[in-house]
């Protein structure tokens, strides 16, 4: 399935954008002066190869568990993610509140949580298992299982794009993943363990100097080889980041948007980028998260984010804001006359346009 993905992934025609603009600058306004929704409007068009829509989101939260949070680099204990994941099902967690608010889906799966979770019918279940091993200590997860979970995942966003999805955001819960995430990180952009690492769930200056060694120590040990995504994500990743590649990839794969959410999911699309290059194109960095070695990772995405708000949460909840933005963009594109059509004279000098 792997291979299948990458080899459907390629970069839009070229002079799609430059179409999109076109297009936009015919509409009733001055040209540029939508700004960057403008850019949005055009690079979800020529990713969509004509007029965009975005009418059925999936927000994608993927859960799992971390071996590492025996390393202590979490403010919070480890059955959080169990008790959280439950509360994603009720309906009461942020990103639920702020999905109703979009009109969007949220698909909530358990791809490793070590807890016991009640069941429900709007939960999936695809545990890999019980949480990850220590990836201070050696390698995270097997390389059978971080195929497992990626095929996964790609699974489940191929069933929503077969249903008719026009969007897919990334989300994610699990206890210690700040970890894993800084260490994907490190290794795929070369940077520092200490510029990547950040406070997570609001660990003191104690635990985060824990956590950077933490990191540090799970490099030395692992040495995830920075040019294989899948050796990154089974020596120093999670169950739900791995899934989350998978969401990316099969997203890219059909040429629909994928919505970055915060630091784990930008973590999940270095791995992704690492796999299939040409996935960056579908790629929409919806916020930048108040972690430091996000900023790190959307300038080795080379994206630039749409919101800044200090979100710091995960779950998809900055990729649920952004949907508001993306279908903003799209209803431009689509709905606003043309000049010709509106019979607005245009600027002198735009006729040609």
């Amino acid at each position: 399935m792997l291979a299948r993905l990458r080899s459907a992934i390629t970069a839009p025609p070229a002079g799609g954008l430059a179409d999109g603009q076109r297009h936009l600058d015919s509409l009733t306004k001055p040209p540029g002066s939508l700004g960057r929704l403008e850019e949005l409007a055009a690079r979800l068009a020529g990713l969509a190869g004509g007029a965009p829509r975005v009418e059925r989101p999936h927000i994608f939260t993927f859960a799992a568990d971390h071996g590492v949070v025996a390393e202590g680099v979490s403010a919070y204990p480890q059955i959080v993610t169990a008790q959280m994941v439950e509360n994603f099902l009720r309906g009461g967690a942020a990103v639920n509140v702020l999905a109703r608010q979009a009109g969007a889906r949220v698909v909530v799966a358990d791809f490793g949580v070590a807890s016991p979770i009640g069941s429900s019918p709007e939960l999936v279940a695809c545990a890999i298992a019980p949480g990850t091993a220590n990836l201070a200590r050696g390698p995270a997860m097997t390389h059978a299982q971080a195929l497992q979970a990626l095929e996964t995942g790609a699974r489940l966003a191929e069933q929503a794009l077969d249903a008719g999805a026009d969007l897919l955001a990334t989300g994610e819960m699990g206890i210690g993943n700040t970890t894993a995430a800084s260490a994907i990180a490190a290794a795929i952009t070369g940077a520092l363990p200490e510029r990547v690492t950040g406070r997570g769930t609001g660990v003191d200056d104690a635990t985060l100097a824990r956590k950077v060694d933490v990191v540090r120590r799970a490099l030395a040990v692992n040495l995830p080889d920075a040019r294989d995504g899948l050796d990154v994500l089974a020596k120093v990743g999670g169950f739900e980041i791995a899934g989350l590649v998978g969401v990316i990839l099969a997203g890219a794969a059909r040429r629909v948007p994928v919505v970055l959410d915060g630091f784990i999911s930008g973590a999940a699309a270095l791995v992704a980028v690492t796999l299939a290059p040409d996935a960056r194109h579908a790629l929409f960095a919806s916020h930048r998260s108040a972690e430091p070695g996000h900023a790190v990772i959307l300038d080795h995405l080379g994206l630039t984010p749409y919101l800044d708000l200090a979100l710091r949460l995960g779950e998809g909840t900055g990729a649920a804001l952004f949907i508001h933005l993306a279908r903003a963009a799209a209803l431009i594109w689509r709905e606003m006359a043309t000049f010709k059509s509106a019979g607005v004279s245009q600027s002198e000098g735009a006729s040609g346009r």
